[in-house]
């Protein structure tokens, strides 16, 4: 009796230290992002709504509610905003990649949370003072966004895809306006971005009929700009964002800035040309000439990208 009760307390002892020792070790490999400080490790946070995982100049954020799809609540609408303003100010990070725990991207705002909660909800009129119901779509980012697809891409889902400047698709992914079913109406970005992005003919098919878009469709509309294997998704996007982060970021981020102020605040041709010479003068002095230089030196020939 007295043995088996002294091998209880030894165990005991053992799993506490364990324990202990284990947590001690967690806390040092992993780092919580606030306050606009991501983890320097590439070992992914494993708790909250949202969670981060940086590896070199490219972070993943990514939406970790998969026994609801990853639907957003506010709570996650939240920290999706917190983590890409911390990524936007974060001089030593060049790309991210946005994508969601569990096979599904996004299934788009909670609506359990809405039909249950809608007092406690906030929304904020005015765009220009206060995030979306997503949390980000709002946002126009200075830096490239690459979302990996997997699953359902859905309703405000779909909103959060088109904030990115590019969407990696699995091969079995759903991409469509699914809240048109229920009288949701897209507020997230979804009539600004879709349009622009595949087209007004095309983006009002999906706007009016909600029918969903498998990702050759979505790669036939431009939707999708890469379709790859199931389980791919974030493999392909982090590659891609890994290249991107590769290259001079002045001239890099000059000419994503002149592309979308063509596409949505250029008042006309001369003033998108106009804003184009403007902002791309300055990267000839900064990073031109020594590109330029190593050029001349054999870098890069051939249409060869690894500099």
């Amino acid at each position: 009796m007295y043995s088996k009760c002294l091998q209880g307390v030894l165990a005991f002892t053992v799993k506490s230290l364990y324990a202990h020792f284990h947590l001690e070790k967690v806390t040092k490999r992993y780092c919580f992002v606030s306050n606009a400080h991501f983890c320097t490790s590439s070992e992914r946070v494993t708790e909250g709504t949202v969670v981060v995982e940086r590896r070199g100049a490219v972070v993943s954020v990514v939406i970790n509610r998969p026994e609801v799809r990853n639907a957003v609540n506010q709570e996650t609408a939240r920290r999706l905003l917190e983590e890409l303003k911390a990524f936007e100010e974060d001089q030593t990070i060049f790309a991210a990649v946005l994508h969601g725990i569990g096979g599904n991207f996004c299934a788009g705002y909670d609506l359990k949370e809405l039909a249950h909660h809608s007092a406690s909800l906030k929304l904020e009129q005015d765009v220009t003072k206060g995030p979306g119901p997503m949390g980000p779509s709002r946002l126009m980012l200075s830096k490239p966004l690459i979302a990996a697809v997997s699953g359902y891409a859905v309703a405000g889902g779909l909103e959060l895809a088109l904030l990115a400047d590019m969407r990696v698709v699995e091969e079995s992914a759903i991409m469509g306006v699914f809240c048109r079913r229920f009288g949701v109406p897209l507020i997230d970005g979804g009539t600004v971005r879709l349009p622009q992005l595949i087209g007004l003919s095309r983006a009002l098919d999906l706007i009016l009929t909600g029918r969903p878009v498998g990702a050759q469709e979505a790669l036939a509309y431009g939707l999708a700009n890469r379709v790859v294997p199931d389980g791919k998704a974030l493999q392909v996007a982090m590659e891609l964002a890994e290249q991107i982060s590769s290259f001079p970021q002045q001239c890099l981020r000059a000419d994503r800035a002149s592309a979308y102020h063509a596409a949505f605040d250029a008042a006309s041709f001369t003033d998108a040309m106009q804003y184009e010479m403007d902002h791309g003068l300055p990267v000839i002095r900064a990073e031109s000439v020594a590109g330029a230089t190593r050029f001349s030196s054999g870098v890069g020939r051939g249409g060869k990208f690894s500099l």
